[in-house]
């Protein structure tokens, strides 16, 4: 399948997500970096909401963003972002996060879980399950109705979504959904989408391999908590939408923990989307189908939480 017309024209503009040399990164470098933001104007206008507020649950810093007032229960959003657990954050993400509230009904929960290299893994998936168990052990505190709770996340947030789904169905802890948006779920990097577009698409198969390198820090590349591709059983995880962009080196192995997720016996819809590159869904002032999907990921989440259109 072709580039979508839209898909050409970034790249002509961003040919590969970082263009740095990753090898002379140091961890100030990297850390400067998280201050920049040259798609601030592409993300999305910041929606107007009744709260947002800013909090922590766990120890981990959190933002909380209210579509209605008063504190009666909503139905719940966990939202990790994305940034190969290197870069993002909640602020760099609030267009998003206001978007998700404003369109679901939802209370958003959005999680500024530690980063990578200064905090390998598993510290992005322990604050990750944290968040989501603190979710249901204080409901009042966030206005959440925990029987209707959801994990969303987007590529290394995608990772986070999928690994704190199977940590809260092992620790009893009920989801009623979870959305993985461009995920990362294994850290091989072997498939064919690797090799088809691992070069010249946005996010470079080195670059991912960098990511890997930086969060995962040695561990083992089988892990669950790293690759949930790799969990042995996924009976009894919450339903699941996954969507996937088509010229994404990430594509089969999103591709995969569907397939796997629905072998398993596990309610699933996958949708990928023709053309797009890794991370459309976050640039809508670039991509027309980042609305698109945004508007799908919205309607399976109001179908799974039971929110009136």
């Amino acid at each position: 399948m072709a580039l979508h017309p839209q898909a050409e024209a970034y790249l002509k503009l961003f040919p590969s997500d970082l263009g740095v040399d990753l090898d002379s990164l140091t961890r100030e470098q990297i850390a400067e970096m998280r201050s920049l933001d040259g798609m601030a104007e592409q993300r999305g206008p910041r929606i107007g909401l009744p709260v947002v507020r800013d909090e922590t649950a766990a120890g981990v810093p959190v933002r909380i963003y209210r579509p209605e007032p008063g504190g009666h229960p909503l139905p719940a959003l966990v939202y990790f972002h994305g940034g190969g657990w290197v870069f993002g954050s909640v602020e760099r993400n609030d267009a998003l996060g206001r978007d998700l509230a404003h369109k679901t009904g939802a209370v958003v929960v959005s999680v500024d879980y530690r980063l990578a290299p200064e905090h390998p893994f598993p510290a992005a998936a322990e604050d990750a399950f944290g968040v989501v168990r603190d979710v249901h052990a204080r409901p009042a505190f966030y206005g959440a109705d925990t029987r209707r709770v959801a994990v969303v996340g987007d590529s290394a947030g995608g990772n986070l979504a999928a690994v704190a789904a199977w940590l809260a169905r092992d620790a009893g802890l009920r989801l009623a959904h979870q959305a993985l948006i461009c995920p990362v779920t294994d850290v091989a990097t072997d498939t064919s989408s690797y090799r088809a577009y691992g070069k010249g698409f946005g996010l470079d198969a080195a670059e991912m391999r960098w990511f890997i390198e930086q969060y995962a820090a040695g561990a083992d590349p089988r892990d669950p908590r790293l690759a949930p591709l790799h969990l042995p059983d996924k009976s009894g995880l919450a339903p699941a939408t996954v969507i996937t962009a088509e010229c994404d080196p990430l594509c089969d192995e999103g591709a995969a923990y569907a397939r796997a997720l629905a072998e398993a016996g596990v309610p699933v819809e996958h949708r990928s989307f023709e053309g797009a590159l890794h991370g459309f869904l976050g640039l809508p002032g670039f991509f027309d189908q980042a609305l698109e999907g945004r508007d799908y990921l919205a309607a399976r989440i109001r179908d799974a939480l039971g929110v009136a259109s």
